[in-house]
């Protein structure tokens, strides 16, 4: 049996792991970039089709209703890309996905471009949205290969990806716009299609960093797979993603609504990266933590907290306090959409995680999708400002089931645990 005892420098590198120890991990640098550069369209899809509808139709409602398809085809379909890559390999669900992508943004392009019906854009969306490459979860899936054995590192894992999203989602609309309205109104949408090929088949090819298929005895892929959607945590985990999706969703629609009402549009982009700026700043602090309490525990504090803060905007009466309401709910989400991932390792089954990870970022595109609308008509029917009180209803929702439920986000008993220098067992998830 080997000595549980470690050194007080062991223990300091356990207790505190940062991002430069994330960062030299063996292998990261050849799935991080390409995947960084194909998840970046990702962020960018939603609002090339918004403004490229809008050129062609002269119409807000048609550009929206047709990004709504695309969010709420990705939404549906991106949990069974997740499974098949689970089930085959990412390699094998990436590459005909992002050509699938391709082509079905391309096609949209054309539709719009050549005045097609509404149908017509509405029957290109569906695929458009539904391949749309997971390429978040599947970078998510790496890490825990990587860092198997190390929980802390997996924490700050969580952080960083969460960083990263984040960052794309800064960078991706002002690509977006900038193509759209200085190129061509179809640039955007164009580019993002080419980037999706591009950045997809270079992540693809690092075929040594995907997480390996579970086989049988005799090597031949398992035929049976348990869904990461039996496990009960899985669904308590995608209702609270779902009110995280309502504050983006909601947020988006009630800022440009108040900056107008106000008459200056242009603070829009202002207060929504203000908004951004306090999840990417909380995002890096939540990774630089050594958390000591566990994560069922800080998810709960950190949603209520989340609650709280999206109550209050409705009642911002001025541009700076709303700018102060929205930095404070954007370092709120942080925390909680981390602390979820994190969960995700403890709770699923390692050949189950990708398909777990996109159930959740398919929960926050449903989220957001649904608030969209909904802000929306509270927007139009009611006063100005309305559409701040989906962003307090989704959140609050979302924390009722979480409180109700919390016991169901307790992993699987590991049993005894013995230091034994390296590697830890596998949890499972009992249904």
């Amino acid at each position: 049996m080997a000595s549980t005892v470690t050194t007080s420098k062991d223990s300091a590198a356990t207790s505190r792991p940062g991002y430069g120890r994330l960062l030299r991990t063996r292998g990261a640098w050849t799935f991080l970039l390409p995947g960084f550069a194909a998840r970046q369209p990702f962020a960018m899809l939603t609002l090339s089709i918004v403004l490229l509808v809008q050129h062609t139709t002269g119409s807000y409602g048609a550009a929206g209703a047709v990004a709504a398809v695309t969010g709420v085809s990705m939404a549906l379909f991106a949990p069974y890309t997740g499974r098949l890559a689970d089930r085959h390999g990412q390699r094998a669900v990436l590459v005909p996905g992002v050509l699938v992508h391709a082509a079905a943004g391309l096609a949209l392009t054309a539709l719009a471009l050549n005045g097609a019906p509404l149908w017509a854009l509405f029957a290109a969306a569906v695929p458009t949205g539904a391949s749309v490459p997971q390429v978040g979860p599947m970078v998510r899936a790496r890490w825990g290969v990587r860092l198997k054995g190390s929980p802390p590192l997996m924490a700050t894992a969580a952080a960083f990806e969460s960083v990263t999203d984040e960052f794309t989602f800064v960078v991706g609309p002002l690509l977006a716009t900038a193509l759209c309205t200085t190129v061509d109104p179809s640039a955007g949408l164009v580019t993002e299609a080419a980037l999706t090929l591009v950045g997809g088949l270079l992540f693809a090819a690092q075929k040594g960093t995907q997480p390996p298929v579970a086989t049988s005895g005799d090597g031949h892929t398992r035929v049976r797979h348990a869904s990461a959607l039996r496990v009960p945590g899985v669904r308590v985990l995608i209702m609270t993603f779902l009110g995280i999706g309502s504050v983006f969703g909601g947020m988006q629609v009630s800022l440009a609504a108040y900056t107008e009402s106000i008459g200056e549009p242009g603070l829009n982009g202002v207060l929504y990266g203000v908004f951004a700026a306090g999840n990417m700043l909380a995002g890096l602090a939540c990774g630089a933590i050594a958390w000591k309490v566990a994560p069922q525990r800080r998810l709960i504090v950190a949603y209520a907290a989340l609650a709280l803060a999206a109550s209050a905007l409705w009642t911002a009466d001025s541009a700076l306090l709303l700018g102060a309401l929205g930095l404070l709910v954007g370092m709120c989400i942080a925390p909680a959409l981390i602390t979820g991932y994190t969960l995700v390792e403890s709770l699923v089954p390692a050949g189950a995680r990708t398909e777990a990870f996109t159930w959740l970022t398919g929960a926050v595109a449903l989220g957001q999708a649904a608030a969209v609308t909904v802000a929306g008509q509270f927007e139009d029917r009611l006063w100005d400002g309305a559409g701040f009180l989906v962003p307090m209803g989704g959140t609050l929702l979302a924390l009722a089931t979480l409180l109700a439920l919390r016991s169901r986000l307790a992993g699987a008993p590991r049993g005894r645990t013995v230091a034994r220098g390296m590697g830890h067992r596998e949890s499972v998830a009992v249904d």
